[in-house]
């Protein structure tokens, strides 16, 4: 049994080594491609955050600094 195992390796080595090339290759694109699409999503989630802290800084330069400057804003109609 073993030498018949033996024999059908032997002869078959090096397209079992080309089938696990081939796998091996196939198993690492999809990985690098699986992590590209995380660092998109990574990337997207940084860009959304900036964008509301940039609204949140711009909303805090813009707001009224006392009282006083409040109550003009509520006369005007700029609140």
């Amino acid at each position: 049994m073993w030498a018949v195992v033996k024999a059908w390796f032997s002869g078959n080595a090096l397209r079992l080594i080309g089938w696990g090339a081939a796998a091996l290759s196939v198993a690492a694109v999809l990985l690098g491609a699986r992590q590209a699409g995380r660092n998109a999503e990574r990337a997207d989630q940084l860009k959304k955050s900036l964008e509301v802290k940039d609204a949140q800084l711009r909303a805090t330069l813009d707001a009224p600094r006392n009282r006083g400057e409040l109550v003009d804003r509520l006369r005007n109609g700029k609140f």
